[in-house]
């Protein structure tokens, strides 16, 4: 549950629209993991990680049917980030495949998707899910998003996202018709898939365990569960 008790309309970007419990649950108190060790994304809630350049990342669909909002941004500078309208350009695909680089706003290799155990059906196209969002679902007074998972999670480990870059989202699956036209449909993932990206530049990636619970992008049963991580050396 939302621990929000008013709506904020910021004027930034980088400001939350409320407080939930992602702001009081930092893996360490910044971000530094240990390497091996697996931390849990409850659903509804982000974490962010520190991941060292030559360092990889494994996230996990522990259901199967969880969206996990990822991101990343440069530890040196924040304004330096994972962009998808870059990292399209650079890959020449909409989706990623094991041996793409991903790259920043400035063109330059955060991540190198390594491995996919999953059928590699993932979405870049659609922004991660605000307040506004949900508003227009039909949803009245504070909901968990993906958005403020991520300024909460950056938050925690004493940092600011400057933006919420679109967002690789893991597992989601919006199909594209011959008509050009999207649908929202459940994951095709199945338990236990996961992708493994290594940091090409020291960067923080942030993870949200979608809280989206109107419309079936997290599973038919609309019910937003936990995903999994850990950075290996």
């Amino acid at each position: 549950m939302t621990e929000a008790t008013t709506v904020h309309y910021p004027h930034a970007n980088s400001e939350p629209c409320g407080i939930n419990a992602t702001l009081h649950a930092p893996i360490s108190p910044d971000g530094t993991p240990e390497t091996g060790t697996r931390y849990v994304v409850p659903g509804r809630q982000g974490r962010a990680v520190r991941v060292a350049r030559g360092q990889s990342i494994r996230i996990t669909n522990t259901h199967g049917s969880q969206v996990c909002d990822t991101w990343a941004f440069s530890e040196e500078n924040p304004g330096e980030f994972l962009s998808w309208e870059h990292a399209r350009a650079s890959i020449n695909r909409v989706l990623p495949r094991p041996g793409d680089p991903l790259v920043t706003n400035r063109r330059q290799p955060i991540l190198t998707f390594l491995k996919d155990t999953s059928p590699g059906i993932h979405d870049t196209l659609i922004a991660a899910c605000d307040l506004f969002r949900f508003e227009k679902l039909g949803v009245s007074g504070y909901h968990d998003s993906c958005s403020d998972n991520l300024r909460l999670a950056m938050m925690a480990i004493g940092r600011i996202a400057p933006e919420v870059p679109q967002p690789l989202n893991l597992w989601m699956n919006i199909p594209v018709s011959s008509a050009w036209e999207i649908d929202w449909k459940p994951p095709v993932s199945k338990p236990g898939d996961h992708v493994l990206m290594r940091a090409e530049m020291d960067c923080i990636v942030v993870m949200s365990a979608c809280p989206q619970d109107i419309i079936p992008i997290n599973g038919e049963a609309c019910t937003p569960v936990d995903v999994a991580f850990e950075v290996l050396e």
